[in-house]
């Protein structure tokens, strides 16, 4: 390997990352990003750093090498239990509150963003099952994503060595670990509550039903924005905000907490830990009360709505929705205009926005009018999908199968629908539903898959990931996948590479 590295090299280094993958290394952090590039050296075949360097500025790199290399630039330190104050949070204050909040549905959904090999995600958990007094018969899904597809296959192992638990609780090996030699393995009860994927923070669409970060309860994403340059962290917030529920809780290292003085989130000290809550847990029995009218008013004649500032989306729409329609002085009541029903595209504009409650309103006036036969049930299902509101989500999809029960979408929209309700065999019996209609349904072949790893079928997800693969290689890598939120057939097959590398079938 070569010798330090100028700070003139560095800094034209630090301008290339920045440009090829929105990280952020300001000069106080260029000894971070030297260590990274020499590991990273090595990883790609090359003995010399200042060599390897200028490959990065010649080549045409794939999504796979920007991400292997973002892997070595973004290690992140873990261990179990690490911030003790978060966790006597979660334990005295927040989970009990989400269970009061959640009762009527008892149903918690928690992200752990950025996870790297684990820890904290699987912390979770075993924080969780000591508190199984609150949490009996609740369906509890706890997922945990990465850009590092070496830290996931350790995380899905799930062995650790003596690192991993420095400052741990002393319980914590002997209730939840199997020693082997000098390693120490986590308990299978404990293993199958947490889900590992590979998601890409910069990158990937969320919240989406294809990687399940949708109506989310909890988002930890600790040393993660530190990596990222202003607009990139914005644009990840902005994704967390979607992802969560009103009143959904957002968890950040203390110095990126500095971030989040421009948007929508209220900033709770508990335990010496600044936690950020979205709206109130109140919110949604609010914002639901009927106000059709309003809101059609404030959508263009093309379907789409005004353009809002990153961070405030939905707010002056939100308003707007609140307010009752006013008369001009003279004018009857009666002789009032109309409008005219809102379109599909509308709806389709506010979801993409993460407004749920209002694209659910304008879905609502749409089906009342042109009945469960349209495209509006299922965009409806989806908006109360995203709003946690899984019992209506599935009714609707089961309208919309009344309507066409051949329609493949519909199965698999109703399939992704069960799955986040804690349903995965009801779900495989719609997916295959939906692949009898449409053999070549691409989605439908990479979610089964992703469903029968966590069934315990490892061969029969090796066979779906091979049919998406095969009907992706029949497409352009920018070609858009069929009912994928904006992923391409290149990304997919990205995903499905590093999804395979990680559990290492």
């Amino acid at each position: 390997m070569s010798s330090k590295l100028s700070n003139e090299v560095i800094s034209s280094l630090s301008a290339l990352i920045s440009s090829l993958m929105g990280l952020h290394f300001p000069e106080d952090r260029y000894a971070d990003l030297e260590r990274g590039i020499v590991a990273a050296a090595g990883d790609f075949g090359f003995s010399d750093t200042l060599e390897f360097i200028h490959w990065l500025n010649t080549a045409t790199l794939s999504r796979h090498h920007v991400e292997a290399l973002a892997a070595n630039l973004t290690i992140g330190e873990t261990y179990f239990f690490r911030d003790a104050g978060s966790f006597k949070a979660l334990e005295e204050s927040i989970l009990p509150a989400i269970v009061s909040a959640r009762k009527d549905t008892s149903r918690l959904r928690i992200w752990s963003a950025g996870c790297s090999t684990g820890e904290e995600p699987y912390s979770i958990a075993i924080l969780i099952k000591r508190m199984s007094h609150l949490f009996k018969d609740w369906n509890v899904t706890i997922i945990g994503t990465d850009i590092n597809a070496k830290a996931l296959k350790k995380a899905f192992d799930g062995v650790y060595t003596e690192w991993s638990f420095r400052g741990a609780p002393p319980w914590l090996k002997d209730g939840y670990f199997t020693k082997k030699d000098a390693f120490y393995e986590i308990a299978p009860e404990i293993r199958q509550m947490v889900t590992f994927s590979f998601l890409n923070l910069a990158e990937d669409v969320y919240p989406s039903l294809l990687n399940n970060t949708s109506a989310i309860d909890m988002i930890l994403c600790r040393n993660v924005l530190m990596y990222f340059s202003p607009d990139v962290a914005g644009r990840v917030i902005h994704g967390f905000h979607n992802s969560l529920l009103e009143g959904g809780y957002l968890f950040l290292s203390p110095t990126e907490g500095l971030r989040m003085t421009s948007y929508p989130f209220k900033a709770l000290s508990l335990e010496n830990t600044t936690v950020y809550k979205k709206g109130s847990l109140d919110g949604p029995k609010e914002a639901l009360a009927p106000a059709y009218a309003p809101l059609w008013q404030v959508l263009a004649q093309d379907g789409e709505t005004r353009d809002l500032p990153l961070g405030f989306v939905g707010s002056e729409v939100r308003e707007e929705a609140r307010r009752e329609p006013s008369n001009a002085p003279g004018v009857e009541a009666a002789s009032a205009p109309v409008p005219a029903l809102p379109s599909t595209d509308a709806a389709e504009r506010l979801l993409r926005d993460g407004l749920y409650v209002e694209a659910a309103r304008v879905l609502e006036s749409i089906v009342s009018v042109k009945g469960a036969e349209g495209p509006a049930t299922g965009l409806l299902a989806r908006a109360y999908a995203n709003q946690g509101r899984l019992d209506l989500a599935i009714a609707w999809c089961e309208k919309a199968l009344a309507a066409d029960n051949l329609n493949p979408i519909k199965h698999y929209l109703l399939a992704t629908i069960l799955q986040e309700q804690g349903r995965p065999e009801d779900a495989v019996k719609s997916l295959r539903k939906a692949l009898y209609l449409d053999h070549d349904f691409v989605l439908a072949h990479f979610v089964l898959g992703n469903l029968l790893v966590r069934l315990g079928d490892p061969d029969g997800a090796i066979r779906q990931y091979r049919n998406a693969l095969r009907l992706t290689s029949k497409m352009a890598p920018d070609d858009l996948i069929p009912e994928s939120d904006g992923v391409t057939a290149g990304r997919l097959n990205e995903i499905i590479n590093s999804t395979t590398r990680t559990r290492a079938f």
